[in-house]
């Protein structure tokens, strides 16, 4: 091969599609394809092609446009215009927009490498999804399969119907039950459900520890009702959760199970046996350390071992959305131990209260370099001469606590220790229906910060009259979402006009770009306006995506490209986080 072919060769092999052949089918290719240089200001493809052609752009730039005029599409050094050869028709013309030099390889040559070479193939059936996934899993060692729990959602635990029985039925009745249907728990039903399989109100649990501590260790006859004896205050997880949520909630709460409900009512119930069978994951073993911590000092020795897990859970190939959900997790529960411990040191609150926290824990998207985003809600009995103090201690305590174990300050104090972000229910009705009624930009920006809230600890019922308050404004006041919109676009891709990434210019971290407002906040700003726009409730960034997907505003597979590219550029952050990690330096976003 003469040089001049070699240095073809050579800048194919840099670039797809042809970067996907083997060496022997690379070296053929140079002699099949055509040199075209194009001016600026020529029609792209070019006019005097008399055959359809794939084209690779070796130097120059191409801009394509819609009918309307509108960027569609813009092409730099190797770039590859293939829809030509893959038959897609589109109304947009292009045009040079720089001295261009093209190599052109026709259809039919493509073809014949397409079916010679399947790896090759396999590229022109991609979509823009599925070469962000194919990219992601090189990440990996061994792509796929490794995230356990993390991937399957509970519903998949729920393998029988749920054993139930009505709360009337007698203490000896339910024993009898549970040992016919080998069970170690059961569903108690309100009052007129069936005894067993039965429908209603789901009003308690009875589990064998019940049975021990409650009825035999105290003498209760085992002629009394179940209900004497049934633990009341349930906690109830959803069917699309993750099951490594449901491990770390009951890990937390130191439960053995877990009753799984929707929309429609009681679906059955998922046990810690069902889960560890599955998997033991070195997050829920930190999590249960964190439930029996006696003080900051033990908080902060299991959450020095958060980078390491982090570290751990990417090499094994963890996608960065299980990632953020288990740093998430682990951080919840230290939040919820702290708060704990601080009651015990200074007494019950006096009037009920939520700690909620917002941002990317809100989201389940937490790494070990975020920092943390939390707020108060009252209830309206609150008195502020009376119960300012409690409250002011108890914030102070708890962010000074999550600051001590690796969860930095909010550097915009979007915490519960700032007063503004600690008021009673109706003060916070109040400023969201302000914000939604008179958006202006600052609005718009600090709203972001509380759209992604989320109950920590306390009473959940507390957050509830705020979701539908912000769902119901959202459907009346479209300037609010405009404003949204507006807020979004600010976080703009570090991309020059063409090929090259727009970088740091000087500072700390010059020369590097970073990826957290360059590539990941603008999907979760998108991913959040479709929701809202919608009316959705979900939260976390890929559960808003999935659930717009399809709706008036976001296409099934803007959806999912959308998708792939957070969990792209997540895998990236994590990537190079780990090698911080490794060498001792404190990790950041900028790559």
């Amino acid at each position: 091969m003469d040089v001049e072919l070699l240095e073809i060769r050579d800048f194919l092999a840099e670039y797809l599609p042809f970067s996907l052949l083997d060496e022997e089918a690379l070296d053929s290719v140079p002699k099949s394809l055509s040199v075209r240089y194009l001016r600026r200001g020529s029609t792209f493809p070019p006019e005097s092609e008399t055959t359809d052609c794939l084209y690779l752009i070796r130097k120059g730039a191409v801009e394509r446009r819609s009918s309307a005029g509108l960027l569609v599409e813009k092409l730099g050094e190797g770039d590859a215009f293939d829809q030509l050869c893959c038959g897609e028709q589109s109304n947009a013309s292009g045009v040079a927009v720089e001295d261009t030099l093209l190599y052109s390889m026709p259809c039919e040559g493509v073809q014949s490498l397409r079916r010679e070479h399947p790896a090759f193939d396999q590229y022109f059936m991609r979509s823009v999804a599925d070469h962000l996934r194919h990219g992601r899993r090189d990440f990996a060692d061994e792509p796929g399969g490794h995230a356990g729990l993390m991937a399957i959602p509970v519903s998949d635990f729920v393998c029988r119907e749920p054993v139930c029985a009505p709360c009337a039925m007698s203490i000896s009745d339910a024993a009898r039950l549970m040992s016919r249907e080998r069970v170690s728990a059961l569903l108690v039903m309100g009052r007129g459900a069936a005894a067993a399989g039965g429908r209603g109100e789901l009003c308690g649990i009875l589990t064998d520890r019940d049975l021990r501590t409650r009825c035999l260790a105290t003498g209760v006859s085992p002629e009394e009702p179940l209900e004497s004896i049934m633990t009341r205050n349930l906690i109830c997880i959803s069917p699309e959760s993750a099951a490594f949520e449901a491990l770390m909630l009951m890990t937390r709460k130191g439960i053995h199970h877990l009753p799984v409900v929707d929309a429609s009512g009681l679906r059955g119930l998922v046990t810690t046996t069902d889960l560890v069978r599955w998997q033991s994951t070195n997050a829920v073993y930190l999590a249960a350390i964190i439930r029996k911590a006696q003080g900051l000092d033990d908080l902060m020795q299991a959450s020095a071992e958060l980078p390491e897990l982090q570290v751990r859970m990417q090499a094994s190939g963890a996608m960065a959305g299980h990632v953020g959900q288990a740093v998430s997790s682990v951080n919840d529960a230290i939040t919820a131990r702290l708060i704990e411990l601080a009651l015990a040191d200074m007494g019950e609150a006096p009037v009920p209260f939520a700690w909620l926290t917002c941002g990317s824990q809100g989201r389940h998207e937490q790494t070990v370099h975020s920092d943390q985003d939390n707020a108060l809600i009252i209830s309206d009995n609150y008195e502020e001469a009376v119960h300012s103090d409690y409250f002011t201690a108890l914030a102070a305590r708890v962010n000074d606590g999550l600051n001590a174990c690796g969860c930095r300050y909010c550097p915009g104090k979007i915490m519960a220790s700032n007063p503004l972000w600690r008021q009673p229910l109706s003060k916070w009705m109040a400023q969201f229906q302000e914000w939604i009624a008179h958006p202006d930009t600052k609005a718009a920006m600090l709203a972001v910060n509380f759209l992604d809230m989320r109950v920590v600890f306390g009473d959940a019922a507390l957050l509830v009259p705020l979701h539908e308050a912000i769902g119901n404004a959202n459907e009346r006041h479209t300037e609010f979402i405009a404003r949204l919109v507006g807020n979004a676009v600010k976080n703009k891709p570090p991309l020059g006009f063409f090929r090259n990434f727009a970088l740091i210019a000087d500072g700390e971290h010059t020369q590097t770009f970073d990826i957290k407002h360059g590539g990941l906040i603008p999907v979760t700003d998108m991913a959040r306006i479709h929701a809202l726009a919608g009316g959705l409730a979900e939260i976390g960034t890929l559960a808003r995506l999935r659930a717009s997907a399809g709706s008036v505003t976001l296409s099934s597979e803007s959806a999912r490209e959308l998708e792939e590219a957070f969990e792209y550029f997540g895998s990236l952050r994590l990537r190079h986080q780990a090698e911080q990690i490794k060498h001792g330096q404190a990790p950041d976003n900028f790559l």
